[in-house]
């Protein structure tokens, strides 16, 4: 099934951020933590989900993260402060369901 979402991928503690939007976390992080996403991600090493939010619709999702890419990198960082203050990788929290 599928759950619009909303992320943060990050190469490291306090390091490069990267936000992204999807239907599919689980494998969207995957594809991330694998090194498949070319582009910034890839390039940056963006491999470690530190934050999500989950949406009720694709609009929601997408509007969410204009609004995020539109702040501060300071914001951000709060967030995942706030979210996962020990910067966990949570992708085995969110593929094993």
């Amino acid at each position: 099934m599928k759950q619009p979402a909303v992320y943060i991928v990050a190469n490291k503690r306090n390091g490069t951020l990267y936000t992204g939007v999807t239907s599919n976390l689980p494998q969207r992080a995957w594809q991330h933590r694998e090194g498949v996403a070319d582009g910034f991600t890839q390039r940056y090493g963006c491999k470690m989900l530190v934050w999500f939010e989950m949406a009720p619709t694709m609009e929601a999702a997408i509007l969410r993260e204009k609004q995020l890419k539109a702040g501060s990198r300071a914001k951000k960082l709060a967030l995942i402060q706030n979210f996962n203050p020990d910067w966990k990788d949570l992708y085995e929290t969110i593929a094993l369901g």
